[in-house]
Order: structure tokens, then sequence, then C-alpha cells
């Protein structure tokens, strides 16, 4: 969370994929309700597909009724780390941190409608050109289509 520079608070929720390191999503608001959380979720799930387990903190949004709902109606386990233990949610918990030092941390917003495009253009910039060592000093997007490349490959080998 952070403020705009009236004072009111926002909140930021990131959605990252584990494997491929991508900035799934990152949304800014006053606050996040599960129904937003819910929104952004199906948004998700339009654009990338659902994933099998969604990895989350015990924030209310993340425990309430609404998410449960959701999840058990999508097929999708929720995967709730301990409390007290961000470790377990390491991945995540670095991209907020990363999030936070380049966009928060960085500039003063007057308003979300400011802090929300400054976000999406960060968030494109680090999906396309962020490298990782994890991923052989690649960005996201980069890793993401080596991938899809290397299984059309064996696809088309194992096909008759």
């Amino acid at each position: 969370s952070d403020s705009l520079t009236d004072g009111r608070r926002i909140r930021v929720l990131n959605i990252t994929d584990d494997y491929y390191r991508e900035a799934m999503a990152i949304e800014a608001g006053l606050s996040f309700p599960a129904e937003g959380l819910v929104k952004v979720l199906n948004r998700v799930a339009e654009e990338k597909g659902l994933p099998g387990c969604i990895r989350v903190d015990n924030d209310p949004e993340f425990i309430s009724k609404k998410l449960r709902i959701w999840s058990e109606s999508q097929g999708v386990k929720l995967q709730f780390i301990q409390p007290g233990k961000p470790v377990q949610n390491a991945y995540i918990e670095r991209f907020n941190r990363i999030s936070r030092e380049y966009i928060t941390d960085a500039y003063w917003f007057e308003d979300l409608e400011q802090l929300r495009a400054i976000i999406e253009k960060w968030r494109q910039d680090y999906n396309q050109h962020h490298p990782y060592s994890a991923l052989g000093r690649q960005s996201p997007e980069q890793y993401l289509q080596q991938a899809v490349k290397q299984w059309n490959r064996m696809s088309a080998q194992t096909c008759p």
C-alpha cells in the first residue's frame, strides 16, 4: 500500500506467474475487496487461461468466501502460505519489492489514472526487457516465446 498526494491510501495487487516470472496483472485501487480480486482474476483467465493453483497470503480478500467460491467453480486450487512465512511466496514477495521500488517509491501520484498508466507501462517493460538468471538471462516474454517454439517443435515431432 501507499498513498496519493492528497493522502488517500492506495493498494496495489500484483499477480505473477511463478514459472515464467511474467507480471500478469498489476492493479491499483483505493481498496481491493474480494469482488475486485475476482474481476481481475477473470480478466487474467480470459487473457492467459486458468492456472491449476494460485498461491496467496492470508489477507482478507484472499480468505474471502467470494474467492473460495470462484476458485471452486473454476477448478483452481488456492494454496495459502502459512501466516508469517512470506518466504513461502518468495517470487511474489520479490516482485512486490521490485515493483514498489520502481513505481510507488519512485513517484508521487496525484490520482489513480496517473498511477495506473505508469504501472501498465512499467509492467510491459518488465515483461519484455527484464532479464532473469533463472530464465537464462531472458525476459519473461522472450522465455515464453522460446517455450512455445520448443513446444511446437516437440508437438510436430510426435504427431503421426
